[in-house]
Parts: C-alpha cells; sequence; structure tokens
C-alpha cells in the first residue's frame, strides 16, 4: 500500500514539475518588397534571391500580380 502511494506521489510530482501552460511565442514579422534591380519575367525563384540578395535582402520569391510574375525581396522586418 505504502509503494503504490509513493508511485502516486512521485507521479504527481511529475505531472505538476511540467509546464502545462500556453506558452507566448514572439513572431518576427515578414517584410517584402518588389525588386528594384531584377528585369524580365521572374521565373526562377534561385534567381531572384540572388538579386535581392545584392539589394540587401537574404531572401527573394517570385509572386504571380496580375498576369505576370514578378520578384518580391523578403527579410525579416526590425
Amino acid at each position: 500500500m505504502a509503494s503504490s502511494a509513493s508511485a502516486l506521489l512521485l507521479l504527481f510530482l511529475v505531472l505538476a514539475s511540467t509546464d502545462m501552460g500556453p506558452t507566448t511565442v514572439a513572431e518576427a514579422r515578414t517584410c517584402i518588397s518588389q525588386s528594384h534591380n531584377f528585369k524580365g519575367a521572374c521565373i526562377s525563384s534561385t534567381n531572384c534571391a540572388s538579386v535581392c540578395r545584392t539589394e540587401n535582402f537574404p531572401n527573394g520569391d517570385c509572386k504571380t500580380r496580375g498576369l505576370t510574375r514578378q520578384c518580391y525581396c523578403v527579410k525579416q522586418c526590425s
């Protein structure tokens, strides 16, 4: 009987010590700007990202706007 009470107490302590409450995570906003140096239709996001790195953006992506695909540079907002 004492061992089952000890096991129950140990289980309670383990469950009580874990963080079960809600966690708050601050998510960074993403800033997007159309590339000023990319020329032509954006076919490859890899080429777009290369041009965006010359514009001090870490990444770039082709996005459809109307009927054309354009290069947009992406970074975390500060």
